[in-house]
């Protein structure tokens, strides 16, 4: 019965360090994501009243086209992201259930 309870014991310290890894890349994959929609927030332009409504109006538009351009190419990043995040989050779970698993399995032994 000891040796299987050691063996248990390593598994479960195994399955811990792969639930940290599985938490990491899950933080690091949102916090990716997280930056690309502080991006996508930070476009949005603020109306200008001070200057000649014609050349506001001009000015508007230009950086709308621009802006639209910039918003095309982080909406495939944050799409990139976003699946990989899916994917980061489905395995950290299947992680956390092997770990708490293995922990009641452990406690039963015990």
């Amino acid at each position: 019965m000891s040796s299987r309870k050691s063996d248990i014991e390593k598994i479960a310290a195994l399955t811990r360090m792969v639930l940290d890894l599985r938490l990491a890349e899950l933080s690091r994959v949102a916090r990716q994501r997280q930056e690309c929609l502080d991006r996508l927030q930070a476009l949005e332009a603020a109306p200008v009243d001070d200057i000649d409504p014609i050349v506001a109006a001009r000015a508007n538009l230009r950086y709308q086209a621009w802006a639209d351009g910039r918003r095309a190419e982080i909406n495939l990043t944050l799409a990139r992201q976003s699946a990989d995040w899916t994917k980061k989050s489905a395995s950290a779970r299947t992680a956390f259930a092997r770990s708490e698993a293995l922990r009641l399995l452990k406690a039963r032994l015990d």
